[in-house]
């Protein structure tokens, strides 16, 4: 079958002052839920939208595959499709139906149901045009005037060149199949139900632009500034968020672009080249190695980085995973926290007591009863089992609060078809008080050379109380 597809020129709408409080409270609801669904609420036509036919085959096999290698680069799956006995706070509907959402993810403001994406014509996206599916995806809009939630990531989204729109488009109509389930409505309190109001958010803060490549630059670098600000969304959990719950920032022209963020009481690290906090003392293996098998350089991917690495990095090639590692790479440090200096005095001498049982630091002990069997007196854990701890960007990073989640609730490695046996690391909540976890929290981060503020018994108790452990 060839089907006519149009590509719109897009132009970027000026951003207008939020003048409506709603706008921004909506706003921040809808990213802070972490779900992608399709909302409803009108929303006039943009007058500036060219349209053009060109003739493209949806049905083309090649298309399609690569489409479907897109989809995962995305990480779609990750929100429209419900995991059997889903994480924490995830409630799957539909268990094994790919892209038939029904994803309930705890919020603040209620459940959120993530949409079905399949090619079914009632309950999923079968009667979408590539027109409808391209403006949903680039401008969080779908048909009818339909507004998207910015859960949904078009902010980076909009950065998708028309042939990989091509490609996802064609995917989703002939590689996926159909699912007739609908997903639950999503009924969030007054005034978040008030959805009209995310028209006055996506003006203001999300960006109208497709990637432009640099002329100074490599082609590989391009390659992986291209999947790490579209396809990727990388920002979306790694840079913070303004006062709109608004990306502060969607390329390497922002200086706080993948500085760091905090998610459902994760913070995702610095990815900037800072020696401490950040991927400075990586190298680019070390980088793709951790996409790949969720090892590398001596780091373990924890947190809701482990479903990215499982449902979609895994999956890339070795060309694009080094160039998105190359990019990474060429990021100037920002946002410096912690340093980490493992040739120090302090350092070889706590390393010389942890050895030998003969330290009086507050919390070591404690890292000594219930740390040291897996991550080593010397800090450096055992390759592709257990983390290092010293010189972690984690452990140095501005905000405890991941290391505070994995404590009180434990973690699992991915599981990947080219890395190790996964090892878990159990919970302490039921072992540790919050003074203790305070204690050997704030050893681990002055510590084998670690420089790091302290993390406090409030800030443990504040912590544990949100996740109700």
């Amino acid at each position: 079958m060839r089907a006519v597809v149009t590509t719109m020129s897009r132009r970027v709408v000026p951003a207008i002052g939020i003048g409506i409080g709603i706008g921004i409270g909506i706003g921040i609801a809808a990213i802070a839920t972490g779900a992608a669904f399709v909302a409803s609420g009108a929303m006039p036509e943009r007058a500036d939208a060219q349209m053009s036919t060109v003739p493209i085959d949806t049905s083309d096999p090649r298309l399609i595959a690569k489409g479907e290698y897109l989809a995962k680069a995305a990480d779609c799956a990750g929100c429209h499709t419900a995991p059997p006995g889903g994480p924490s706070g995830k409630q799957p509907l539909h268990p094994s139906a790919p892209f038939a959402g029904g994803l309930g993810i705890e919020s603040p403001f209620g459940t959120i149901w993530s949409s079905n994406i399949t090619p079914d014509s009632v309950e999923g996206i079968g009667r979408y045009s590539y027109d409808d599916f391209a403006r949903a995806v680039r401008e969080g809009v779908a048909p009818g005037n339909r507004r998207l939630y910015p859960a949904m990531p078009y902010p980076s989204f909009a950065k998708i060149n028309d042939d990989d729109m091509h490609a996802l488009y064609a995917y989703f109509m002939h590689g996926v199949a159909p699912v007739s389930k609908a997903a639950p409505h999503t009924r969030l309190p007054f005034p978040f139900d008030l959805r009209w109001g995310l028209m006055f958010w996506s003006a203001a803060f999300a960006p109208d632009d497709v990637f432009v490549p640099q002329s100074s630059r490599s082609p590989q670098w391009n390659r992986g500034a291209y999947l790490v600000q579209s396809l990727g969304h990388c920002g979306a959990c790694h840079t913070p968020r303004g006062p709109a719950y608004e990306e502060r920032g969607y390329s390497e022209h922002s200086r706080l672009y993948l500085t760091g963020g905090t998610n459902d009481h994760w913070f995702a690290p610095n990815l900037t080249g800072d020696m401490g906090s950040g991927l400075g003392r990586f190298s680019e293996e070390d980088i793709a190695a951790f996409l790949r098998r969720g090892h590398g350089g001596g780091l373990v991917t924890f947190g809701s980085m482990v479903e990215v690495v499982e449902d979609s990095t895994q999956y890339l090639t070795d060309d694009d995973l080094h160039a998105i590692a190359r990019y990474l790479k060429g990021l100037p440090a920002q946002a410096s926290s912690g340093h980490f200096d493992d040739q120090s005095h302090a350092a070889l001498r706590t390393v010389r007591a942890l050895k030998t049982g003969d330290v009086e630091l507050p919390g070591a002990g404690l890292y000594q009863g219930f740390c040291a069997r897996c991550h080593q007196a010397d800090g450096m854990g055992e390759p592709l089992k257990y983390p290092r701890l010293a010189g972690n960007p984690a452990v140095l990073s501005e905000h405890a609060d991941s290391l505070v989640r994995l404590l009180v609730e434990g973690g699992e490695a991915p599981h990947t078809q080219s890395g190790p046996d996964p090892k878990k690391m159990p919970s302490f909540a039921g072992k540790l008080t919050d003074t203790e976890m305070a204690r050997v929290l704030t050893f681990v981060r002055n510590t084998w050379g670690n420089d790091a503020a302290p993390v406090t018994t409030r800030e443990v108790a504040r912590i544990r109380q949100t996740l109700g452990k």
